[in-house]
């Protein structure tokens, strides 16, 4: 089979504008073109329409990640073009991929196979430029901070605090922990500083969870970024950096679309990590996609327990937007890989594997129905290995939990592999007649008692625990009258607990917070556990060595 680069070069795109304006009546004037394939949404067009009823929401998510992959954004795209082949209007609304991941592990992030969206090296690589935009207003804001106490300090900061880092679109462990300010008096005082990847920064979050400029820039002042000699929290609002952080950022906020392979159209626009930032799009492409298709399709990153977690417990409540299905995309090998089986021997059938490793399954599939109070649906994205006895035995164990299972070769077959998961999507819409909708925990509750609820509630655990550091900066968010802010637990994508390498559906395990972080803009407190890092390092052989251009200057080896 041809790799995912060679079936998007292969392909044939339609130029957006007159697709868009086919599929969704937009007309020329509210899309600024970049190149023929791929457009921004214009501010004005997307204030005009949110009179309009909302489309159906439709959440992809998937059992805890593994090696043997899951594929959740090819999912969501084949579901998307299934969606559109028998005769819905459907979107599919997704997230900008970091190139950290595309020149590290895990590759490209357009979706693979025949369920990709394009054109598939733009969206990977630079797109529209909407990551060095935040990028810029990050450092912007950085530059700023060190400006200001060389100047004179007038608000008193206390460089000792300042907790606000610099950023750049890839890994590099070199610059987690550094010093800024040395070679003398005219380069300011020096400090310790650091940086995070681009996809962790506050700017990121607020930028995907703002709804307006407006909004945009009273986020961007609400940022605090450390403490003055009181004790007292400083903002970007007092740096006077908001304004310029939020022209830096405009153009950016316009959402962007494209295409998926069978011209369904894609909205794909902001990009946080889901385990150590909030995992979703932005708010304004998919409120943008409710208003322009009757289904949309959208994705929070990593697993249940940490994308679709945030995404109900922080997108949800800052937006309002409600979900009416969660798919949860599961493979058989992954199921074994759960089941104890290692991955070169994933391609045997291994049916007491799959058995084993279905308890990952269910308990996201009961957090999904008891906890968040929605319907679910599996998703068996099919590979050539698994056997029909295995498939079977997926499906058995899903009906066991009351919850249909939909073998999918979307990846193959593109739409037509993944009508029987839409056709079964939108029975169990039909099918729930509950409102049952329901965050994992109130707004008044304490800083502390939200991660209770999420460890005990969601991951199994028998309980938090503080490291005495990360206590004492919670006691101080929550005296600084931040308590009431929702919770992002930063943890390991790969297991329920904090330990990759327990498998499965762990229990009993108690949850550690060795930091805290206040992202006030975003509106969120950060809970760092394990050893999650907001700069990630390249691996041995990073991706980056097979990544090249042709004579021709085609781009090769990126998947």
């Amino acid at each position: 089979m041809l790799s995912d680069i060679e079936i998007a070069s292969a392909a044939t795109l339609r130029p957006i504008i007159p697709l868009a304006q086919e599929k969704l009546g937009i007309d020329a004037e509210a899309l600024a073109p970049y190149g023929h394939t791929k457009a921004k949404v214009s501010l004005p067009y997307i204030r005009s329409v949110q009179d309009r009823p909302d489309g159906t929401l439709i959440l992809m998510t998937a059992i805890s990640p593994t090696p043997a992959g899951e594929g959740k954004t090819t999912t969501s795209v084949g579901l998307a073009d299934a969606l559109q082949r028998i005769g819905k209007k459907s979107m599919v609304a997704l997230r900008e991929p970091s190139m950290g991941p595309v020149f590290g592990m895990k590759g490209g992030a357009a979706g693979g196979g025949y369920a990709q969206v394009v054109p598939m090296t733009d969206i990977n690589l630079h797109f529209t430029g909407d990551f060095a935009a935040i990028a810029a207003a990050n450092n912007l804001l950085a530059a700023l901070i060190d400006n200001h106490v060389h100047h004179g300090n007038a608000l008193g900061i206390d460089p000792r605090t300042v907790a606000w880092k610099r950023v750049v679109d890839l890994n590099d462990r070199a610059l987690r922990d550094i010093v800024v300010g040395l070679g003398g008096v005219a380069n300011g005082f020096p400090r310790e500083d650091g940086f995070d990847i681009v996809v962790a920064s506050e700017v990121m979050a607020i930028f995907c969870l703002s709804e307006s400029l407006a909004d945009l820039k009273e986020r961007l002042g609400d940022i605090v970024i450390g403490y003055n000699r009181e004790k007292q929290p400083v903002t970007a609002r007092e740096l006077k950096a908001h304004g310029a952080m939020a022209v830096v950022l405009r153009d950016a906020l316009a959402p962007n679309l494209v295409q998926t392979l069978e011209h369904t159209p894609a909205m794909i626009h902001g990009g946080p990590f889901a385990n150590i930032a909030h995992g979703c799009n932005s708010v304004m492409a998919t409120r943008t996609a409710l208003k322009l298709a009757d289904y949309v399709v959208t994705e929070a990153g990593f697993g249940a327990d940490l994308g679709a977690e945030k995404f109900i417990d922080i997108k949800c409540r800052a937006s309002g937007l409600r979900p009416s299905a969660v798919v949860v995309v599961a493979t058989v090998r992954a199921l074994k890989y759960h089941g104890g089986v290692k991955v070169p021997e994933l391609t045997e059938e291994n049916l007491d594997a799959v058995t084993a490793g279905a308890e990952n399954l269910r308990r996201h599939l009961r957090n999904i129905r008891d906890v968040y109070g929605l319907p679910p649906v599996v998703a068996i994205n099919r590979f050539p290995s698994d056997t029909d006895a295995e498939i079977e035995l997926v499906k058995q164990l899903a009906a066991a939990e009351g919850v249909a299972a939909f073998p999918a070769t979307h990846f193959s077959d593109g739409g037509a592999g993944a009508e029987d998961l839409a056709r079964g999507v939108l029975a169990a819409i039909e099918a729930d007649d509950s409102d049952g909708f329901s965050f994992v925990y109130d707004d008044e509750q304490s800083l502390a008692g939200k991660a209770e609820a999420v460890a005990t509630r969601v991951y199994g655990a028998s309980g938090v625990t503080w490291d005495a550091k990360a206590k004492r900066r919670l006691d101080r968010i929550e005296a600084d009258g931040y308590g009431h802010l929702p919770i992002c637990i930063a943890k390991t994508q790969y297991s329920f607990s904090t330990d990759p390498s327990l498998l499965g559906a762990p229990s009993g395990h108690v949850i550690n917070v060795r930091e805290v972080r206040l992202n006030a803009g975003a509106g969120f407190v950060v809970l760092v556990t394990g050893d999650v890092m907001t700069m990630p390092g390249l691996p041995k052989v990073p991706a980056s060595d097979r990544i090249d251009l042709d004579e021709e200057g085609n781009i090769v080896g990126l998947s």
